[in-house]
């Protein structure tokens, strides 16, 4: 069952979908379950994702940067779909008590106006000028699309795991702790699935990451850079 307040974000979401039309998704998500955290999605043919699928990588790295904290919304960032289609988006985060439990996002598939002029797509807010990068966001359905949707950004390419080294994946794990992938419940083991290593090894890594970030700052670990462990 969504927190209260977010059941009243659902019908928001029906409700924007219809008066937005058919090129703009919204999506809702309890951050309750960061693996199946869309609870009401509209128009969703638009990244072809489901209720239930998992949070994106851009929302993920909202986690770990803690930039909600200060920040209401963020808007106009570029989104790519799993069928690769260049989406434009924007999201709203819904605070109860200055915690952060759900997030409400808006994204626009633009292709069909490419073909008309700039003065149009002004018409639908493209003239505005971008929030602060946080990266192309995936828009994925499951753990392991998430994964390797993470890995490939981070390699530039699907590497088969037999061709990496122990640092390479190394640093590709402290990539994607620092994505926040491992706020995803089962991300350690897909982790180490799609790296061709045992989930001891993935572990071991992480620790030689969070031994590396006191020894080099000498301090003990922010909350936010704390790893977490499912």
């Amino acid at each position: 069952m969504a927190n209260p307040l977010l059941q009243h974000y659902i019908k928001l979401t029906e409700f924007l979908g219809q008066a937005l039309g058919p090129d703009y998704e919204v999506a809702l998500h309890d951050l309750t379950d960061k693996n199946r955290s869309i609870i009401a999605i509209a128009n969703n043919h638009v990244s072809g994702r489901e209720i239930g699928a998992p949070l994106t990588n851009v929302a993920l790295k909202i986690l770990m940067d803690r930039s909600y904290e200060t920040q209401d919304y963020r808007l106009h960032y570029p989104g790519v779909s799993a069928a690769g289609k260049t989406l434009r988006s924007s999201t709203l985060f819904i605070k109860q008590h200055g915690k952060l439990i759900g997030m409400l996002c808006i994204n626009f598939d633009a292709a069909k106006y490419s073909r008309m002029a700039q003065e149009l797509l002004s018409l639908c807010g493209a003239h505005q000028e971008p929030g602060p990068s946080v990266g192309v966001e995936n828009f994925v359905s499951s753990l392991p699309d998430a994964v390797q949707a993470a890995i490939t950004d981070v390699t530039g390419s699907a590497l088969p795991p037999d061709r990496l080294t122990m640092d390479e994946k190394i640093r590709i794990v402290e990539d994607l702790q620092q994505a926040g992938i491992f706020y995803m419940k089962g991300a350690v083991s897909e982790v180490a699935a799609q790296l061709g290593s045992s989930e001891a090894t993935i572990y071991r890594y992480l620790s030689k990451l969070k031994d590396r970030y006191i020894q080099k700052r000498g301090v003990a670990l922010k909350p936010s850079l704390v790893l977490i462990y499912w």
